[in-house]
């Protein structure tokens, strides 16, 4: 494709021959080749700009910058946001992608990983194939491919959109972090539905969010980007998300006003079962059973409805669609031959852990067992936040490693028993993470509901440096089995 198609659409001054054909977008010097375009960015710790003639150097064959670059032997574009030319071009590469498929995107503090399968759940039952993009990884048909972050950079969103096309897709579902919205990952075509499902205050300060207000204002971004805006109008902030918005905007919640309103939530619990029944009226009138358990799930499921809508589904493809989705570590249950529910959850910190116990607690169990770690080269804080909030809430918690990086395991049990020493909470320390897993699974009691707190989808153990495999399932399997 030529320099000049690529660059459609945007504000540029330039210097260089812009007729020049270019095989591929890099914005990595180090994986740059004959007849590329690098585009430079602005990271938190690095500034590509210095190594732009090292990349004309392997073959580039044009550079995009943002400021001034001394590059000789290429053409040189220069815009206002690398970041966004990157996202524009990397469409128009890929044959815009956008517009041969449906694409949704879901922003908010909670609730996008859940929410966003959900959706793929009910989009599949109608048989409206549906690729996914988030944190677990990028989902294309049976194939799983592993990413770095929530929102990818807006080259492989871009590629993994032609993919989908490809292979089938009609739908797809992106989540769309603050940051990826704050970075321009997502630009460059327009979402045909936008979902806000709540907020909170979150990744604020560092390289994220310098205040709330930025925080918000970046969510937004979604719906100044999207034909049609999915509004959760129960948040006190969803006015402050839709500020400036362009697009039509439906409403869901528990409230009146709500175009799409739930109600009569009923917890449903039997040993290795957990989930709630609610029902819907207004925009769709009927009542659905989740396979996951807490009022949260009735947000995220009723927001999944209400975009759902929006396709050619029927009333029998949502409520099958909710009832038998499953996500990788989202308070996943695991089969286990005791009268007890096992669990693995993805939180990680105070606030998840306070939202995972206090909706475990509604259930009444026997009980309340959780098992967590902290992550190494972290904030302290966290470690105290998470000790005492698991002794606050679980009956017993059972401390443990989860990823240390280059921390001592024990030093970070310290840190977490200074949290639960505030409390009256009963605790053990078992640093292994399969022997702790190991005492919880032999040591369950009818009727409790165990939680295994902080890996969730995560395959693997950071220790050291190095990652090591480890999947709580295979773990799990093992000990059931005998063979540890």
């Amino acid at each position: 494709m030529k320099l000049k198609s690529l660059l459609e659409g945007l504000e540029y001054t330039g210097s260089g021959n812009i007729d020049v054909d270019i095989t591929d977008i890099i914005y990595d010097s180090r994986k740059a080749a004959k007849g590329c375009v690098f585009v430079c960015l602005c990271g938190s710790s690095v500034d590509s700009h210095e190594f732009a003639q090292q990349a004309v150097d392997s073959g580039a064959a044009a550079v995009v910058a943002q400021k001034e670059v001394n590059v000789k032997n290429a053409a040189v574009i220069t815009v206002r946001n690398t970041r966004y030319a990157m996202a524009v071009m990397s469409a128009a590469l890929f044959g815009h992608p956008a517009d041969d498929i449906k694409v949704i995107g879901i922003t908010g503090t909670k609730g996008k990983t859940t929410t966003s399968y959900m959706i793929r759940s009910i989009l599949e039952s109608a048989n409206i194939k549906t690729g996914l993009i988030g944190t677990i990884g990028t989902v294309i048909g049976d194939k799983i491919i592993q990413t770095n972050n929530t929102t990818p950079e807006s080259y492989d969103i871009q590629r993994y959109l032609r993919m989908m096309a490809d292979d089938g897709c009609k739908a797809a579902v992106i989540e769309a972090s603050s940051i990826g919205l704050k970075d321009y990952r997502v630009a460059g075509f327009t979402f045909d539905i936008g979902l806000f499902t709540n907020f909170s205050p979150d990744h604020i300060g560092g390289n994220e969010h310098k205040s709330l207000e930025e925080y918000m204002n970046c969510k937004s971004m979604l719906f100044k980007q999207c034909d049609t805006g999915v509004i959760n109008i129960d948040d006190e902030n969803y006015k402050g998300i839709i500020k400036g918005h362009t697009c039509k905007i439906n409403t869901y919640g528990f409230t009146k006003d709500a175009e799409l309103r739930a109600y009569n939530e009923k917890l449903i619990s039997r040993p290795g079962y957990l989930g709630v029944h609610f029902d819907m009226e207004g925009q769709l009138n009927f009542g659905v059973d989740v396979d996951i358990p807490g009022k949260f799930s009735v947000y995220n499921a009723l927001s999944a409805a209400a975009v759902c809508r929006h396709f050619n589904v029927s009333k029998q493809n949502i409520y099958d669609g909710l009832n038998t989705v499953k996500v990788k570590g989202r308070v996943e249950a695991v089969n286990v031959p005791g009268n007890y529910t096992l669990l693995i959850d993805y939180a990680h910190n105070a606030l998840s852990m306070k939202n995972i116990l206090e909706t475990l607690r509604e259930y009444n169990p026997h009980r309340l067992i959780c098992m967590f770690g902290a992550g190494g080269n972290r904030a302290r804080s966290r470690r105290y936040e998470m000790g005492e909030v698991s002794g606050k809430l679980a009956d017993l918690s059972v401390i443990t490693a989860d990823n240390s990086r280059f921390e001592d395991v024990m030093d970070i049990i310290e840190d977490i028993k200074v949290g639960i020493n505030k409390t009256s909470g009963k605790y053990i320390v078992i640093p292994d993470r399969r022997e702790a897993i190991k005492y919880c699974i032999e040591n369950g009691q009818d009727g409790d509901i165990i939680v295994l707190a902080g890996k969730g989808h995560e395959d693997y153990q950071e220790i050291k440096g190095v990652k090591y495999h480890f999947d709580e399932r295979e773990v799990i399997d093992d000990i059931i089995n005998k063979r540890i």
